[in-house]
């Protein structure tokens, strides 16, 4: 498909040269921004020795925002150098193929994050039988079999993978006023839009009422107790930064695709010829953007991710204000670190006989200890006993002969 066998859907403008020059611009440094920012949250997430289950949908994240960037920053670049569209039909539908699924599976896997948080959170107990690596790449199997199946249907003439804006990208048709067309719409919008982003903010309510429910708790305990639930409360600190980071991956998220949804919705209501190519154009370019969100923003908040960059790639540590000393740091915890655990977990492994889990989040510390828990509403309080490196030293010395 030519640029001239497009049927026109908005009024045609004569678009400036430096209007494409612009905006090729600005989407070749998204593009590579989100390329290397993206494959260095992989790069340190998996050689950090951070693939937990919570951490697994991360690395999800950052893999479909990788591909994003990789697949449409480079073509749209290169057309807007043309001033319109040189790969064909079959380039376009690739294209906005590549971009419905690797967009769709980046909202899917925010929800699949959000509702991470809520269990662990609201239902630590839950959480524990629900999430295993296993379990985890599962739901990430679903999830991109789920964005397929929404991302296909154009291909069988359920709506059209079109050129759109300045045509120098495409997307799926969301102009053409047919029921066909429409329906899918509506549906798209639904089912990978406004439910996944009701999901979240369900999540993210009632974690926040726990947090609110657990620090009145804590408040309440009495003074023999209080170093121990100081210590639980702490610990679901920690799970709440976690949330609190991917609320804002979130949020940038729901922000940059928003444009493109306004102006998707206002074509859905029949009003496609109020939009001219820069209206569609622009916020197609915001939305491409949201791939980069997700390395900056761990860039800033996340201290590991932080640290496994010094180390391993040394010139981004002025970038990354990380000082040698931390650097240091970083490599002797990572060359005697051990596996690790949360409170949770802990609990899990005594009731199977069994040694317990890795952590779910960065709220990891190395615990080997038998413990009294108090079950209270959706938290736990556990009270040490005996530490396990004991028991097993005095199960060897009673071996050997050693005690009597």
């Amino acid at each position: 498909m030519t640029v001239q066998d497009v049927p026109h859907a908005f009024p045609t403008l004569n678009v400036p040269d430096h209007a494409h020059y612009t905006i090729g611009t600005v989407i070749l440094v998204v593009g590579i921004t989100g390329t290397l920012g993206n494959f260095l949250v992989i790069y340190a997430f998996c050689r950090y020795s951070l693939r937990t289950p919570a951490n697994m949908f991360i690395i999800n994240l950052a893999i479909s925002d990788f591909l994003m960037s990789v697949t449409q920053a480079p073509i749209f670049f290169t057309t807007s150098l043309h001033k319109h569209w040189i790969f064909g039909k079959k380039g376009c539908e690739l294209y906005a193929f590549c971009g419905a699924l690797f967009g769709i599976t980046s909202m899917i896997t925010l929800m699949a994050i959000a509702l991470d948080r809520y269990f662990v959170i609201t239902r630590p107990l839950a959480s524990i039988v629900v999430m295993s690596k296993k379990k985890a790449l599962i739901i990430l199997l679903g999830v991109w079999l789920y964005s397929l199946a929404w991302s296909l249907p154009p291909f069988f003439g359920w709506s059209a993978y079109v050129p759109e804006g300045l045509l120098t990208s495409c997307s799926w048709d969301y102009v053409t006023f047919t029921p066909s067309v429409r329906a899918y719409t509506m549906l798209l919008f639904c089912f990978v839009f406004f439910i996944p982003l009701i999901a979240i903010i369900y999540s993210y309510v009632f974690i926040f009422k726990a947090i609110k429910n657990a620090n009145e708790a804590v408040q309440n305990i009495g003074s023999d107790a209080n170093k121990v639930s100081q210590r639980q409360y702490q610990r679901m600190k920690n799970e709440w930064k976690m949330a609190k980071i991917a609320l804002i991956v979130i949020l940038l998220y729901v922000i940059s695709w928003s444009p493109y949804s306004v102006v998707a919705l206002v074509a859905f209501a029949g009003y496609s010829h109020l939009l001219t190519p820069f209206m569609n154009t622009v916020p197609a370019v915001i939305a491409k953007a949201s791939a980069i969100h997700n390395p900056i923003i761990y860039a800033i908040t996340h201290p590991k991710y932080r640290m496994a960059i010094a180390k391993y790639v040394p010139c981004l540590r002025r970038l990354l204000r990380v000082s040698r000393k931390d650097s240091r740091s970083c490599s002797r915890y990572l060359s005697t670190r051990q596996s690790t655990i949360t409170s949770q977990s802990e609990i899990s492994g005594l009731q199977k006989g069994k040694r317990p889990l890795s952590s779910l989040s960065d709220s990891e510390s190395v615990r080997k200890t038998l413990q009294i828990c108090l079950f209270l509403k959706n938290y736990v309080i556990c009270i040490p006993l005996l530490n396990f490196d004991i028991l097993t030293g005095l199960c060897h010395s009673w071996e050997n002969g050693e005690m009597h």
